[in-house]
C-alpha cells in the first residue's frame, strides 16, 4: 500500500512538472489604443482578450498580431 502512494505521488509530480502544456505567450501583447484587459483565455495558436469596453480581441500567441475583433452588444 506504502508503494502504491509513493507511485501516485511520483506520477503526480512528473506529470505536473511537465511544462509542454503551457500556455506560450508572446514577449509583448499591445492592445490597441484605451483598451484595458479585463480576461484572458488561451486556445491552440491564440488567446482572447475580453477588454472593458466590451471587446473581445484574438492574438495571435506567438506574433502577438491582432487576428480578430469583435464588438461585444
Amino acid at each position: 500500500m506504502v508503494g502504491g502512494v509513493l507511485v501516485v505521488i511520483a506520477l503526480l509530480v512528473i506529470r505536473l512538472s511537465d511544462d509542454t502544456s503551457a500556455p506560450r505567450l508572446p514577449a509583448d501583447i499591445t492592445l490597441p489604443d484605451g483598451a484595458t484587459a479585463r480576461a484572458v483565455t488561451f486556445g491552440t495558436g491564440w488567446l482572447a482578450v475580453v477588454t472593458t469596453d466590451d471587446q473581445i480581441l484574438i492574438l495571435d500567441s506567438e506574433t502577438g498580431a491582432l487576428r480578430q475583433s469583435i464588438q461585444i452588444d
